[in-house]
Formats: structure tokens, sequence, C-alpha cells
């Protein structure tokens, strides 16, 4: 039976827009068998993805010291509903900011620990233009998560 990773997104920028894609790519590399990736923007999941997913990459600009208000409202609205149905899932984060992520990293960390997710992955900070190594590691940030459910 395949396990499902979902990956919730918030990309209003083209660099975000690049780590996204690069992720996506990594989760849906066809060496990774038994997974079915579902993206949906943060605004859009809902209790119910997050319900029937094994795991999860959440991402994030850093807009003033913060995750987004879109990725804030995704967690806001499946935090009680999902909070014990899925303890101890694993997750990975990945967050662009232009200078600074350091509180946008806090907050989802925060949430993630009361919902009780495991962070599997490094959390990926990118600062600034997407490098190619940025990229490689926004690949390999999806590729891990995959494997880790196949």
């Amino acid at each position: 039976m395949a396990r499902t990773l979902l990956i919730v997104h918030h990309t209003p920028s083209p660099s975000l827009q690049s780590i996204f894609e690069a992720v996506l790519d990594g989760a849906t590399d066809d060496r990774i068998q038994g997974v079915d990736v579902v993206a949906r923007p943060a605004l859009a999941a809902t209790a119910i993805d997050v319900m029937q997913a094994d795991g999860y990459i959440v991402g994030t600009p850093a807009n003033l010291g913060y995750m987004s208000g879109a990725l804030k409202h995704f967690f806001d609205q499946i935090y009680y509903p999902c909070l014990d149905t899925t303890r101890g899932r694993p997750y990975g984060v990945y967050i662009h900011g232009d200078n600074d992520a350091t509180g946008a990293l806090l907050a989802v960390e925060k949430i993630t620990t009361g919902l009780r997710w495991q962070l599997t992955q490094q959390p990926l900070t990118v600062l600034g233009k997407p490098t190619t190594s940025d990229l490689e590691a926004s690949w390999e940030l999806g590729a891990a998560l995959a494997a880790h459910l196949s």
C-alpha cells in the first residue's frame, strides 16, 4: 500500500517557486517507490489532507521574522483536528528569507512540537536568491522525506 507525503507550501515568489519545484522533483524521483506525493498550497490544505498523509514537508517565506500568514492559517485550521491522529509522523521544512529566517523556523518548530511531529531532516533555510547548492539541498529534502516513507 502506497504511503502519502503531503507538501504544504506558500509560494509567492520566483525564489520560493524554484525551491518548491526542487523539493517536489526530489520527492517524486522515479527511484523512490511506494510513495504518493500530494502538493497543496497552504490556503487550500485541509485537516483531511493532513490526516490522510503519512509525512509532511512545509514550505514558507520568512515574512517580517515569522512564517507566512498562509502557513499560519494552515496550522490554525489543522492543529486541533490533527493533534492526536498525526502524532509521531515525520516532517521536514524549508524556509526562504531575504536576510534572516530564524523567527519563521522557530515558529514552525513550536507548532510542530505541539503536534508532536518528528523532524526527520535538518530544516532547510535559503537566504537570498537560491544557488545551485540550495536547489540541490531542496531536492535532497524532498527525496529524503519520500524515501523515509517508502
